[in-house]
């Protein structure tokens, strides 16, 4: 158990230091060791570390269709850590997971926004607020809700 435990922490470790390189600027290098690390865990790894790697992959895309469809990797993985058995953790409901949901519905309504799709935009608009109420008063809180008042602003003026 504490191999797997171990292995699990090196996981989030090597997702977090591409995450540094994305924010650092260096989308490329990021985007190949997201690309990288996917191969590794593929569609059956863990539940939290599918979410978290294509929610950051998705911000590497230049093509806003492939964006589009790393941020639904993320909310597929999301919505199936409730089923995987993975431990409250990891559950659907545990806070740290519900707390993607506002950034995962706010990067799919921004993907839609991008593709022209405004219905589907607004639906995942509402949904990231509806959900923003488990975002904490920390910065990665604030930066959410204020992308959600942009993009609604956005979409009003279209």
């Amino acid at each position: 158990m504490e191999q797997q435990e171990a292995s699990e922490d090196a996981v989030m470790t090597r997702i977090g230091q591409a995450v540094m390189l994305l924010h650092g600027g260096d989308r490329e290098e990021a985007r190949n060791r997201f690309g990288e690390l996917w191969t590794e865990i593929c569609e059956a790894g863990d539940a939290l570390h599918r979410c978290t790697l294509a929610h950051y992959m998705a911000d590497t895309q230049d093509d806003p269709g492939d964006e589009l469809a790393w941020d639904l990797r993320a909310l597929t993985a999301a919505d199936g850590l409730d089923k995987s058995g993975e431990g409250p953790a990891r559950s659907k409901d545990s806070p740290a997971v519900r707390a993607f949901y506002p950034s995962l519905h706010l990067n799919l309504a921004a993907d839609y926004a991008k593709l022209q799709r405004p219905d589907a935009a607004r639906l995942h608009l509402d949904r990231a607020r509806d959900a923003a109420d488990v975002l904490g008063e920390d910065g990665c809180g604030h930066g959410v809700r204020a992308g959600i008042d942009r993009l609604e602003r956005r979409l009003r003026e279209r």
